[in-house]
């Protein structure tokens, strides 16, 4: 699973659910568990993001329903919504574990964070629950297998929250401007702590 914390605007801006005013840090912000019925409101931000075909390595012809399955994947993995003042929805990510049995206890997420509240600490905040939520889980540390190099936002916040590149898939991520640009696999040892 990818991040979404773009390094780039979109070219060309889809249909958002209501966001905070971009100029104002996101403060108070609620997370709560996803239910079916979140769908709706979390598909503006998940289409514009994979149409955008910057940041995750998701079909960018995904359809609604295609969506709801990658995003709302179910046991054992647990979707947030992320919102503000007014309910307004900033954000979403799902966490879970990475790989199942042997591979079980190392936790993977991954973040959409709504086009108007980039650049306001809804990224770092949801990445700081997701550490919270997989340490509450048992978890002994949390991985992203495909960060495209060309995120050099969501790499910064990465590595600045404490994770490390432990490896890279050279051009494994076809980037629309920039071409072939690697995958990094990042790391954060929940055990170290």
């Amino acid at each position: 699973m990818a991040c979404e914390l773009r390094s780039q605007p979109a070219t060309e801006p889809r249909s958002q659910p209501a966001t905070e005013p971009r100029s104002q840090p996101a403060t108070e912000l609620r997370f709560r568990p996803v239910t079916e019925a979140d769908w709706p409101l979390i598909w503006p931000i998940f289409e514009q993001v994979v149409r955008a075909a910057d940041t995750y390595a998701y079909d960018p012809d995904t359809d609604f329903e295609a969506g709801r399955a990658l995003w709302l994947a179910g046991p054992p993995d647990r979707t947030w919504l992320v919102t503000g003042e007014r309910d307004a929805v900033l954000g979403s990510y799902n966490t879970g574990p990475n790989r199942a049995g042997p591979g079980g206890h190392v936790a993977t997420a991954s973040y959409l964070v709504a086009e108007a509240s980039r650049g306001r600490g809804v990224g770092r905040a949801m990445v700081l629950h997701s550490l919270e939520q997989a340490r509450a889980g048992g978890y002994r540390g949390l991985q992203f297998n495909a960060v495209a190099a060309s995120n050099v936002y969501a790499i910064k916040l990465y590595h600045d929250l404490g994770f490390q590149t432990v490896g890279a898939v050279p051009g494994g991520f076809r980037h629309p401007e920039q071409g072939f640009v690697d995958l990094l696999v990042m790391y954060y040892d929940l055990t170290a702590e």
